[in-house]
């Protein structure tokens, strides 16, 4: 069980309730939800009575908030003590600079900005759009202090927390999602004959060969890699593709453009595709606010 499972389980009994504890810790109802039940699987008893009103513990769950109380607060007592006696050595950035991948929800970094002005409240948060081979890159010259990428670097000099996993839904014309879609969703498999709109295999290379490969994996043909020399496509070229029935592409459930009439988004059955995005940093940064943020940011994956 870890820290921040324990953390989110007592802030729900705190507070009563989902929506509450949620609002308080910053992340979506849906996953504070989903990180209970995991609880609950694994424990193999129900922790929480959920009701119109709210939610409060079972007597199995009155049991681990007694625990995780004492075992928070011995936590959180350890780390005081250890960045007290750190706290002469590590000063403050003042200004994070943070590359954005070109898609991402919406409401994950104003979240995070507003719960990292709570603790540091003159730390300044400038935010630039990148590609992840371009962030890591920035990062690596100092220009940027946390990259939001799609790829987990290997590199030992950078540290990294998983920020988001986002399940990838499909584009599809009404016409063609009538012959292929299922009251649940899209087979993967049912996709092949029609184009993958693909990004640039240089902007995330990991990413794309995931994608790739599961796509060959269920009879999907792969165009050939679009070169580095290419810009990446438009949100407008994408839809305009799908737009003909005779291509696809994927977006995650929270896509914020807006489609078109005559073009849906649909989940994959069995959520075949995982789209990760990563916060990455420099190993030897020591400062206070870019850690509160790396934690913030941890908290939401």
């Amino acid at each position: 069980m870890e820290i921040r499972e324990l953390r989110a389980f007592v802030t729900v009994v705190e507070e009563g309730g989902l929506s509450a504890a949620a609002r308080r810790l910053h992340v979506s109802q849906s996953a504070l939800s989903q990180t209970v039940r995991s609880m609950e699987r694994r424990l193999g008893t129900q922790l929480l009575v959920r009701t119109h009103a709210g939610a409060s513990p079972t007597e199995s769950g009155q049991l681990l908030l007694t625990g995780a109380r004492a075992l928070l607060a011995q936590h959180d007592d350890l780390l005081a003590s250890v960045a007290s006696a750190a706290g002469s050595t590590r000063s403050l950035l003042g200004r994070i600079r943070v590359g954005v991948p070109l898609e991402f929800p919406i409401d994950l970094l104003p979240k995070a900005m507003a719960a990292l002005a709570d603790e540091y409240p003159d730390t300044k948060v400038d935010l630039s759009h990148a590609s992840s081979a371009a962030q890591l890159t920035a990062l690596s010259a100092g220009e940027i202090d946390v990259a939001l990428v799609r790829d987990r670097p290997a590199d030992p000099s950078l540290d990294a927390v998983l920020v988001v996993r986002e399940p990838m839904g499909v584009i599809l014309t009404a016409a063609r999602a009538e012959q292929l879609a299922e009251p649940t969703g899209v087979q993967l498999h049912r996709l092949a004959g029609l184009e993958w709109i693909a990004f640039t295999r240089s902007e995330s290379p990991d990413w794309y060969d995931e994608v790739a490969a599961t796509l060959h994996g269920h009879g999907v043909a792969v165009p050939a890699p679009r070169t580095a020399a290419e810009r990446p496509v438009p949100v407008e070229v994408k839809l305009a593709a799908a737009g003909t029935g005779r291509a696809f592409g994927f977006a995650a459930p929270g896509w914020a453009h807006p489609l078109p009439e005559g073009i849906a988004w649909h989940p994959l059955i069995a959520d075949p595709i995982v789209r990760r995005t990563w916060a990455v940093w420099r190993a030897s940064a020591r400062e206070r606010d870019l850690a509160a943020l790396v934690a913030i940011l941890d908290s939401t994956g």
